[in-house]
């Protein structure tokens, strides 16, 4: 089987947070799963390099679009790396392949009748001397009355249009824009409602969309599909492939989405290989993003695969609610957030890993505080993961000189190990993360409870037979968890890799080949709990700051 999953864009405007990985994290278990599992997968993402949250960030600088995009893009490269995140191709919006890639794709869907000009009114500043693109426009939302951009409400998630903004402003000067006549190239949406009916029947009672999805696809199909600009007067992008046209930009809304298969040439390119069977229709594709792009992957998207008749459409809809700070919304304006670069020189990222899927906000919102997520690293990854491998290997370092002892694994936990890779799997596939990873935990717990009922070092003295059978149990255990836990903790997998000697994993029940243990460290360290009053401390200073 193909699997293709597809991580969100993130705007090179500014450094990651948590916010951004809590909600690309399950793209990386995926593809790190279906990959022990022997699938051929591609796993792809990328920086959105335009569009006008770009434009914003050089402004506000004074620095070229250029220079704002490559260097939060070489950033996010480092981060990504960093955590682990095993992208297949990492990409960017404003490469010379995905200009063409959208452009022909724009083309496509001109030459199918899905596109229209339309005259149409747009805000324009007169005070700037241009059209403002729709995220300069700021005001209140006339749907929830909350404080909006001019593409999209955050409050309501109702996609708005400039115009329908109550007390508009202009971002960039303050003044108040007014309405003018241009013209625009306009995507036919409407054309596709039953279609995206018919395709949401399909996938909303077999468990593959998050709830939120659903939910939020009705809710747009129920008020009806509206067709929307393909085109703007963007100050970067894609530039329109028509004659007259040519200095206006395909909107981002069709340009960033279309990333995912442009990410699909660029690894056609980097391998040498043919990317065709992840976009067959047999191909089974998961989506990873926040609840703030769910319209874009739930409805956009797929109508444009359908308007260039290429397939598959979305299998799964993977979208995290939202990740708050100590019970605060995560606010980047206001600094309020735990960035990737800062945490990541203080703390592993196993433990980032571990808090964000373990506290996941599959259902609803999710709470970051710096006291749970330092007591869940002492308390589950050093008290039950680290406790327990590292007490087994260091007996048998001490009792044993290194030598793991021969003997047979016991029945009733061989059946339990082979029961687990079933049910974790599954939850897995089904994008049921925190459910997965509770448990692997819970058979940790099992684990320790089994160390401490056989009291090998008791056994060793007296009954040195059965003591060389808890040990082998324990180290088929050990085994078994360096792949259970590899898609969720990659790092600290490899560690027990590298103690005993092991080499490729998969998704499959693994018994103990090595004959010794090489030195033992301890998969994790202590945090002192001192560290929660620093970070508080920290945090509010960030954002007094700022």
């Amino acid at each position: 089987m193909c699997i293709f999953i597809g991580g969100a864009w993130p705007y090179a405007n500014g450094s990651l947070h948590l916010g951004h990985i809590s909600s690309l994290l399950p793209g990386d278990i995926l593809a790190r799963y279906y990959r022990m599992k022997g699938e051929k997968v591609l796993f792809v993402s990328g920086s959105d390099c335009n569009g006008t949250p770009i434009a914003i960030k050089a402004k506000q600088e004074n620095v070229s679009i250029k220079e704002i995009s490559d260097h939060y893009h070489e950033e996010f490269i480092q981060d990504f790396n960093k955590l682990g995140f095993s992208y297949d191709t990492y990409s960017r919006t404003d490469s010379k392949l995905h200009h063409e890639v959208v452009k022909k794709i724009f083309l496509k869907l001109l030459n199918n009748n899905h596109l229209y000009k339309q005259k149409v009114e747009q805000c324009y500043c007169d005070y700037c001397a241009q059209f403002l693109p729709d995220r300069f426009v700021e005001g209140i939302c006339p749907s929830c009355h909350k404080q909006a951009r001019g593409d999209q409400c955050d409050f309501c998630s109702k996609i708005l249009d400039p115009l329908d903004l109550l007390n508009k402003k202009c971002k960039t000067c303050g003044n108040s824009p007014r309405a003018k006549e241009t013209e625009h190239f306009y995507f036919k949406l409407s054309s596709f409602q039953s279609d995206i009916e018919v395709y949401l029947d399909g996938v909303k009672n077999d468990g593959q969309w998050r709830d939120n999805a659903i939910q939020l696809t009705e809710r747009y199909l129920k008020e009806g599909l509206h067709d929307r600009a393909a085109t703007r007067d963007l100050p970067n992008g894609v530039s329109v492939p028509f004659e007259g046209y040519e200095d206006k930009k395909i909107y981002v809304w069709i340009e960033a989405v279309s990333g995912y298969y442009s990410a699909s040439k660029q690894w056609e390119l980097e391998h040498n290989k043919d990317a065709s069977c992840f976009w067959g229709k047999d191909t089974k594709s998961y989506y990873i993003h926040g609840k703030d792009n769910i319209p874009f992957h739930s409805i956009i998207w797929p109508s444009i695969l359908l308007g260039f008749n290429q397939q598959p459409l979305p299998t799964y809809i993977v979208s995290n609610e939202y990740l708050t700070i100590e019970q605060k919304k995560l606010s980047t304006s206001r600094n309020w957030a735990i960035w990737v670069k800062e945490i990541l020189k203080r703390y592993g990222a196993d433990s980032v890993r571990y808090f964000l899927t373990i506290n996941a906000p599959e259902h609803r919102d999710a709470d970051f505080s710096w006291r749970e997520f330092i007591y869940s690293h002492n308390s589950e990854l050093l008290g039950a993961y680290g406790n327990f491998v590292n007490r087994t290997l260091k007996f048998i370092e001490k009792s044993y000189e290194s030598q793991i002892p021969k003997s047979d694994v016991n029945h009733d936990i061989k059946v339990r190990v082979e029961e687990l890779y079933e049910h974790v799997g599954k939850l897995i596939e089904k994008a049921h993360f925190k459910e997965a990873l509770e448990g692997v935990f819970n058979f940790i717990r099992y684990a320790n409870k089994y160390f401490d009922e056989q009291k090998p070092w008791i056994q060793v003295n007296e009954e040195p037979t059965e003591c060389k059978h808890t040990l082998l149990n324990c180290v088929y255990i050990i085994v078994n968890l360096s792949q259970l836990l590899e898609p969720f903790l990659p790092f600290s997998s490899q560690k027990i890799k590298d103690v005993l000697g092991l080499s490729h994993s998969t998704w499959e029940e693994a018994n103990v080949q090595s004959t010794y243990i090489n030195e033992v460290r301890p998969l994790f360290k202590r945090i002192d709990i001192n560290q929660i009053d620093k970070e508080l401390e920290a945090l509010k200073h960030q954002t007094l700051e700022n």
